[in-house]
């Protein structure tokens, strides 16, 4: 682990076994660059997320890419959200195009510049799918947030991401009907894709009580400077945990508690958040109802 201005730089153990096999193949120029790519992928996220005013905690690099953890997680606006998902392919892009030019140039090896093309070329490409922890799934889940409330997202961006996560695992396993061989590196990547959307879909309840903390904590703020609040009308029998599951990741919400088809009360969505919160600290809510 290094760590540089706070933020700890960390190899996913699955870059490790790369790295291993790598050098007993022989393969260590492809591994330097592999590297390379893969660290230029991610300082692309980590400047456009400190452009944006991000807390960066820890970047853990992968062998085709690298997740970004942040302080703010859940609370950020989708914009900036979106800007920081597509910094990593735009890196790619940005070195593909240089290793061309300089192929063209006559500068380097022209058969390392096109392996150097193809592999960014290849990784910012993959990284545009639409699979949770990539750049792709994380725009998916942005723009669901937009559309749907905020636990639904979480969901439903999962599930797509297990679905995508298995038709990698069937992609690397299509050359068999060929007679080929199977594809070990993508059949490696989808298998831990698969492993870690299902844990993530199974975290589902930790992830959207963290939100609600963050948002509880920002409330006040928000109310400052003035925010445009978007009605959530229930009658008065139904629990906090319904309301709560309502929520839009982008609005603010007054609840309109209902009695005989009337206006019983209105209250702002802090209080129906502490409310919530202070039940699950005395045991009296069960984070199960969020799955």
């Amino acid at each position: 682990m290094i760590k540089w201005r706070g933020i700890a730089f960390r190899l996913h153990p699955l870059f490790v076994l790369v790295m291993m096999a790598s050098i007993a193949t022989g393969r260590f120029l492809e591994l330097a660059t592999l590297f390379v790519i893969v660290l230029w992928h991610e300082l692309g996220h980590l400047l456009a997320a400190l452009r944006f005013g991000w807390t960066v905690r820890e970047i853990k690099l992968l062998p085709f890419g690298g997740v970004v953890e942040v302080e703010e997680a859940g609370t950020l606006p989708v914009r900036e959200e979106v800007w920081v998902a597509l910094a990593g392919p735009m890196q790619n892009a940005i070195l593909a195009a240089a290793g061309w030019m300089l192929g063209q140039a006559g500068w380097i090896d022209g058969g390392w510049a096109e392996a150097f093309v193809r592999a960014n070329l290849l990784i910012g490409a993959f990284n545009l799918l639409p699979v949770l922890p990539l750049d792709g799934g994380r725009m998916l889940q942005a723009w669901i947030s937009l559309q749907a409330p905020y636990h639904r997202t979480l969901l439903w961006s999962a599930r797509i991401s297990l679905v995508f996560s298995f038709l990698i695992v069937l992609a690397s396993l299509f050359p068999l009907l060929a007679g080929g061989l199977v594809q070990l590196n993508l059949l490696a990547v989808g298998l831990f894709l698969c492993a870690s959307n299902w844990t993530y879909l199974r975290n589902v309840p930790f992830v959207f009580l963290r939100f609600l903390v963050h948002r509880s904590e920002k409330s006040d703020s928000r109310m400052k400077h003035g925010v445009l609040s978007r009605p959530i009308v229930i009658e008065e029998d139904r629990p906090l945990i319904h309301i709560i599951r309502l929520f839009m990741k982008e609005q603010y919400h007054l609840v309109y508690i209902m009695k005989r088809g009337k206006i019983a009360k209105v209250v702002p969505e802090k209080t129906i958040i502490e409310g919530f919160l202070g039940r699950l600290t005395s045991g009296n809510a069960d984070l199960r109802f969020f799955m």
